[in-house]
């Protein structure tokens, strides 16, 4: 007649007694495991870093690309842009009027060239900035308001194409409390532009390279005037750009940006 036998050697427990190998043995699958998934969690988050930084050299070299490419396309855009706003707008019936114009023109031609450049500085913007109030100080009559405020307003949108191309990175200083934050500002500029799920796809592809406007249509399922209305909205928040008319789209340093703050962001508070 056989007999069963039990296998287990005695081990001491917490009365002096000795424990089943069975138990020591699950003891050490569970520490290892523990140990497993500390790994893994490490790993993921190497990972996570990783594809961040991959994705950050691809926008750097992108925008450089960008950059090197179309840098004249962006300034005579620019360009066209200064004289037929400053033709439309300066006051028409002053006898400064032509003087002003180039005057004015050169100004912003001036600035439009930095866009070639790789980094613009603070001091850079700030000299410009000077340079335009001591313009504005030589302005003796009442009209020069309207048509410095012009030249003034072109000069921040050639600015703003600098931040969207990584070409001009102003240092701020951090909120030092929630209540500092600009609602209005973040709201239309950063919340709603990522909000819809259309537009977030966008610039989750555009992470990953550029994309045509067949390539986008395809990936939202949007056509026509229904997609350009969310390419739009990127734009107009600085997040995206396009190379030249009806070129690929490019995510902008903004968009990489807000992408990467959403994902720590959702890493953070992910259950």
């Amino acid at each position: 007649m056989l007999q069963s036998h039990d296998h287990t050697r005695p081990g001491p427990d917490r009365s002096g007694k000795e424990e089943p190998v069975a138990d020591r043995r699950e003891e050490s699958y569970s520490r290892e495991i523990r140990e497993v998934q500390s790994e893994l969690a490490g790993l993921r988050s190497e990972l996570r870093r990783f594809i961040e930084h991959t994705n950050r050299q691809h926008v750097d070299a992108a925008l450089s690309g960008i950059r090197r490419e179309y840098a004249d396309v962006f300034i005579e855009q620019a360009l066209s842009d200064a004289d037929q706003r400053l033709r439309e707008r300066m006051i028409r019936d002053c006898p400064m009027r032509e003087r002003c114009y180039a005057a004015f023109y050169e100004f912003l031609k001036a600035s439009a060239e930095h866009i070639r450049d790789g980094e613009v500085s603070e001091e850079v913007v700030r000299s410009y900035r000077d340079r335009l109030a001591a313009m504005r100080k030589g302005g003796k009559l009442e009209t020069c308001s309207t048509c410095f405020t012009e030249t003034n307003r072109l000069f921040e949108k050639q600015i703003e194409l600098m931040r969207s191309l990584g070409i001009y990175r102003e240092s701020r200083e951090a909120s030092s409390s929630v209540a500092d934050l600009p609602d209005e500002v973040l709201v239309r500029d950063l919340l709603e532009p990522l909000a819809n799920r259309h537009r977030f796809r966008i610039v989750q592809s555009l992470a990953a390279g550029t994309q045509t406007f067949s390539a986008l249509s395809t990936l939202t399922d949007l056509r026509g005037g229904n997609l350009l209305f969310h390419l739009r909205k990127l734009q107009d928040a600085g997040m995206i750009l396009q190379w030249h008319e009806r070129g690929d789209y490019i995510i902008t340093e903004k968009g990489y940006k807000a992408l990467t703050g959403v994902a720590a962001l959702y890493a953070d508070l992910e259950p």
